[in-house]
């Protein structure tokens, strides 16, 4: 179940995290992750949400692009013209919103063949978390599963 109006609550604690990232003792927010993040994926349902297939694109590796081609029968190239286009740090991310491969029911048709960035994402069990904290506090806004580990790094911090 989604926790209720998290993503004001992350707008109002966007401070308080890019704090605690910034200047809490790394080791121990690194410490308790994992913890956090099997807690948060136990309470939190992403099918329910799916707010990163719908507003945001992955990466497209070239190891991405090559499982994904395979998967759907295409070309590389097919997939790329149609799919993906290059961003401003020249690389392939979607060309649309939301993804195209997310199924009405919030599945994705690609799953076990998804890019890297999808099957990490939220980075939530990642040094991610802190050595990249403005990706973490977009994502906080985002994604509940991030907002929930914030949240609780907040209390044990």
């Amino acid at each position: 179940m989604l926790p209720q109006n998290w993503e004001q609550k992350a707008k109002e604690n966007k401070k308080a995290y890019k704090r605690m990232l910034e200047k809490g003792d790394k080791n121990k927010i690194l410490k308790a992750l994992p913890d956090l993040h099997e807690e948060a994926f136990e309470k939190i349902d992403c099918l329910e949400c799916a707010n990163c297939c719908k507003n945001y694109s992955p990466r497209f590796k070239n190891p991405d692009i090559k499982r994904i081609a395979k998967r759907l029968r295409i070309k590389e190239g097919e997939l790329v013209d149609r799919y993906l286009k290059l961003d401003e740090d020249n690389d392939y991310v979607l060309k649309q919103s939301p993804c195209p491969f997310l199924a009405a029911d919030n599945t994705c048709d690609i799953y076990e063949d998804r890019p890297s960035d999808c099957a990490r994402y939220p980075y939530t069990d990642e040094d991610v978390i802190v050595k990249r904290v403005p990706l973490t506090l977009k994502n906080s806004a985002v994604c509940p599963i991030t907002h929930h580990v914030l949240e609780r790094l907040l209390e044990k911090m």
